[in-house]
């Protein structure tokens, strides 16, 4: 499966919305980075990302993720992650990274 990232502004919410759909890997996380920093640098808010559709995440995915946190973090903004099954949430986990991204409804695989 190709990767794919849909992307959008909610003006209403002062929101900027990221929806990667396929596998997050070594091949991927470049344009996932590229994208999801050309976006942010656009409208400078909190980040929605909706993992939905995101199927498989390696470490280097995990490593985009942060790379994002960081862009945030340096404007005190943050990142939402919802709907992230439940073994790419467990990278997360693992690594003790999830307690700096806020979570909301893990899916079921």
């Amino acid at each position: 499966m190709s990767f794919q990232i849909a992307r959008q502004y909610d003006e209403d919410k002062n929101l900027l919305v990221l929806k990667p759909k396929g596998e997050l890997d070594i091949t991927s996380t470049p344009d996932f980075k590229r994208v999801g920093e050309r976006e942010y640098e656009k409208y400078k808010t909190d980040i929605l990302i909706n993992s939905e559709d995101l199927i498989y995440m390696d470490s280097t995915g995990l490593g985009a993720f942060i790379y994002l946190l960081k862009l945030c973090k340096d404007d005190n903004k943050k990142i939402k992650i919802i709907n992230m099954k439940k073994s790419i949430r467990k990278l997360f986990t693992i690594t003790q990274l999830d307690n700096l991204f806020i979570f909301e409804g893990e899916e079921n695989e």
